[in-house]
């Protein structure tokens, strides 16, 4: 085998999904604490504490003790080369987790034991299984009261349309939680509340049992019998594992325990890492891109402004899809049909950085962007051109609109909006004929609007006045060469155009769109700006 064909083969690059506080960026923590990245874990919402979760870099994160954007983080554990993409999980800042989720090659499904399925984890999932990737489930926070095990297969079957096969099983929960089972080597991996405090030891010793009598002394004869009772029902009724099963996207494997405590997630890593594949092909428009051909190929999937206050600099996260990438090496950026140096690549953890020399297929890194990329951007060699497919723009469903304070801070102003535009956090519109004095803003959730607001102020220092407006619905027109001045439209429909030249609507309601198509002969309206899904 090459050495880079071995180096490819070592990688895995996996997102993390869930549900706001199902505890989805402790288990990162967790993760990166084994890999030997850090050295002790923040707990995400640490009031008294100092500490902060390392993927939640942003001041407004550590405040609020949520994750606003995406982070990308890389370890090395048991030989292979992990890539982890921790999302956000409210789903105001669902857009960003898109964007994460198609640089992914697999997925990590985080879910609270007391709750089981909540609705943004629906979201996500769909976005996964549109890509046929792997989706593992980690059912968490196994130390505090939970609903039954059986009943949390039964609604992940049921609600996400997915087959489940338990790989371990819990005994008990809350304070009658004694551990887990494994079901292939017939262990029972104890759990003590006091052993492995938050930032303890890393390991846990298992303990074999065979039913004969001695888990009884372990565990309690209820428990054990309640154990005995499940495993007999599972290997009699439940779904067997199936390997291709899994890495299609139709079985996921499910692991229990509690992140927070580090209990069974060293088990799950191993697990993961075996279950889940190195790089796949990633389709283009001239076919099908092998990750192990020596070309160099990746696009763009994130850009973030002001990572570091010191240089004010913007960073474009990319994911190499094949080939070796070597610093200072020259490829075409497809997109221009520029020929571009990438000089000053990094590894990423959350808000550090790291100047590398080479990466691979499976890697993300960040490049310094000075203004020519954009998300969705491919990046390949010259003799051989071609695109990956494109992210898509989702339409935002809250509008409002946006001045400076201070007229004499137009310049940060527009500097502002326009970056963290580019980032896609946000898009921002404008009356046809219009500059940027004001700008009508678009996002998918509200709290964009506080997280825009907070970041103009610290990081570019400018004060915006915001004025709600009623839209709820825009589309993309795709007429080419229609006169959109004539068009037949209810009074409160307005006419935009986006940042890139593009003519939108903006609706109030369903009815006023049915309206302009009825009135206005061939007109095209897209809800995706961009490429389609």
């Amino acid at each position: 085998m090459s050495d880079l064909k071995k180096e490819i083969e070592k990688r895995r690059t996996f997102a993390i999904i869930s549900h706001p506080d199902a505890g989805k960026t402790t288990l990162t923590e967790k993760l990166l604490l084994y890999g030997g990245a850090i050295a002790q874990a923040g707990s995400v919402k640490g009031k008294k504490s100092q500490k902060h979760a390392v993927s939640d870099w942003m001041d407004i994160e550590k405040q609020r003790g949520i994750s606003v954007t995406s982070s990308v983080m890389q370890f090395n554990y048991g030989g292979y080369c992990i890539n982890i993409l921790d999302t956000p999980g409210h789903q105001d800042f669902s857009e960003d987790t898109y964007r994460t989720l198609m640089a992914a090659d697999s997925a990590v499904m985080v879910l609270d034991a007391a709750k089981g399925v909540e609705k943004q984890t629906r979201k996500l999932f769909k976005v996964c299984t549109l890509r046929h990737i792997p989706i593992i489930t980690f059912i968490n926070k196994m130390d505090r009261d939970a609903r039954d095990p059986f009943d949390l297969m039964e609604e992940i079957e049921n609600i996400l349309g997915i087959h489940t096969c338990p790989i371990n099983w819990p005994i008990g929960s809350g304070k009658g939680f004694k551990g887990v089972y494994d079901r292939e080597t017939k262990k029972v991996l104890l759990f003590h509340a006091n052993s492995d405090a938050v930032f303890g030891a890393k390991k846990i010793s298992a303990t074999e049992t065979d039913f004969s009598g001695g888990i009884n002394a372990l565990i309690g004869d209820d428990a054990a019998d309640s154990l005995k009772n499940s495993i007999e029902l599972l290997d009699g009724a439940g779904d067997g594992f199936d390997m291709d099963a899994v890495r299609g996207g139709r079985l996921s494997p499910v692991f229990f325990g509690s992140a927070l405590t580090n209990f069974g997630v060293e088990p799950f890593l191993k697990e993961f890492l075996r279950m889940t594949t190195p790089p796949l092909p990633r389709q283009s428009d001239k076919g099908a891109v092998d990750p192990s051909c020596g070309d160099f190929s990746a696009f763009v999937f994130k850009i973030q402004a002001n990572m570091n206050k010191a240089h004010r600099d913007r960073i474009a996260f990319i994911r190499i899809c094949s080939g070796k990438f070597e610093k200072g090496m020259e490829v075409l950026h497809v997109q221009s049909g520029r020929m571009i140096k990438l000089s000053q690549p990094q590894h990423l953890m959350a808000q550090g950085r790291e100047v590398i020399d080479e990466a691979f297929a499976g890697d993300v890194i960040g490049l310094f962007d000075p203004g020519i990329f954009s998300i969705g951007d491919t990046l390949c060699g010259a003799d051989k051109p071609f695109r990956f497919g494109g992210i898509p723009t989702f339409a935002p469903e809250h509008f409002a609109l946006v001045q400076q304070v201070d007229t004499m801070k137009r310049k940060q102003f527009i500097k502002g909006m326009t970056q963290i535009a580019e980032e896609g956090a946000i898009q921002i519109f404008h009356e046809p004929d219009s500059g940027m004095e004001e700008v009508i803003v678009g996002v998918v959730g509200v709290l964009q609007f506080d997280v825009l607001k907070y970041r103009l102020q610290s990081e570019y220092n400018v004060e915006i006045r915001m004025k709600p407006l009623p839209f709820e619905l825009l589309r993309w027109i795709e007429n080419d060469g229609m006169d959109l001045k004539s068009l037949d439209i209810t009074s409160d429909t307005k006419l935009v155009n986006d940042v890139k030249g593009g003519s939108l609507l903006l609706f109030c309601s369903e009815w006023s769109i049915n309206w302009a198509l009825e009135h206005n002969k061939g007109l095209k309206l897209a809800e995706f700006g961009g490429a389609k899904l």
